[in-house]
């Protein structure tokens, strides 16, 4: 058997290896619901048609940061550089003795055999992704056929998509009688106001389909000015508060594809009470809501 040899893409950014030690102490129970594994590489290949060949992000260094945040559950999302090649996710699932759950990249076609063993491993949702540097978006056919697929296991939806992408989308998305979670509050534009019509798109989505649920994340991502990501603050924290039970957060850890820095997974940490400004909304936001979602058989 030839092992695959893989390059790192020249401008990729590694993961900080020796976060901080967060000041704000994490509820007991507390999920990290929005992760990822990249290989290790020689064990499970990059796809062929990725976009990005990324550093390995193992499952090892996935829980050593697990353990050092003061998380105790991970959801893993099938990363777009596996493809459809859910190997390396679930192989961290398996791994994780019940504290991982995951969401896959599938294809219409997958058996109910394949789809009963992801979720005997752990998976619970399915990721739509519509960002163009990333992949080459489908026809909704295509994602309805997957839908029909995953209803038996009452998986949810995850969607990934720009700003920009909404209107276009808008009739799909609200066409689905799902869970649908979006990613990065749909990734606003922070130089806008935060009462301006474009993140008021993705707040009449929130707030006209109770079914939709956001994850307030990538402060890194989504941030003009930088740490400690100020301008990122009013809009994370309006849809804490006005969707206290549909919100997620996690660290998005390795953090793909950045190219301004690498930030510091400890002072991510201690973003999140500067969005949920409570006791009760950061226990909704870590605990109560992810667990309910990933966990609702337990």
């Amino acid at each position: 058997m030839t092992t695959q040899t893989f390059t790192m893409d020249p401008d990729w950014l590694v993961f900080d290896p020796h976060p901080s030690t967060p000041e704000f102490v994490l509820p007991f129970g507390a999920v990290d619901a929005h992760c990822h594994v990249f290989g290790p590489s020689e064990q499970f290949p990059f796809a062929p048609e990725r976009k990005y060949t990324p550093c390995d992000a193992g499952k090892e260094k996935l829980f050593e940061l697990r353990d050092h945040l003061g998380f105790t559950k991970n959801v893993v999302v099938q990363a777009t550089c596996h493809g459809s090649d859910n190997a390396a996710m679930l192989d961290a699932l398996r791994a994780s003795r019940g504290r991982a759950r995951g969401v896959a990249t599938i294809e219409p076609d997958i058996s109910d055999a394949e789809l009963q063993e992801m979720h005997d491993a752990g998976v619970r949702g399915v990721r739509f992704n519509y960002v163009k540097r990333l992949v080459d978006p489908e026809p909704d056919a295509y994602y309805h056929r997957i839908i029909d697929k995953i209803a038996p296991l009452d998986w949810h939806v995850v969607v990934y998509f720009e700003a920009s992408d909404l209107a276009q989308r808008w009739d799909f998305f609200t066409s689905l009688n799902t869970t649908v979670v979006v990613d990065h509050m749909g990734r606003p534009d922070v130089s806008q106001p935060v009462n301006g019509p474009e993140f008021g798109l993705f707040l009449r989505l929130m707030r006209e389909h109770e079914n939709f649920w956001s994850k307030v994340t990538c402060p890194e991502r989504l941030s003009v000015t930088g740490p400690p990501y100020d301008d990122v603050v009013p809009f994370a924290r309006l849809v804490t508060e006005e969707f206290p039970d549909r919100v997620l957060w996690g660290t998005d850890w390795p953090h793909p594809n950045l190219k301004s820095h690498m930030p510091d997974d400890g002072k991510l940490v201690d973003f999140i009470p500067r969005i949920a400004t409570t006791n009760d909304l950061q226990q909704r936001l870590l605990v109560t809501n992810p667990n309910r979602l990933y966990w609702k058989e337990n």
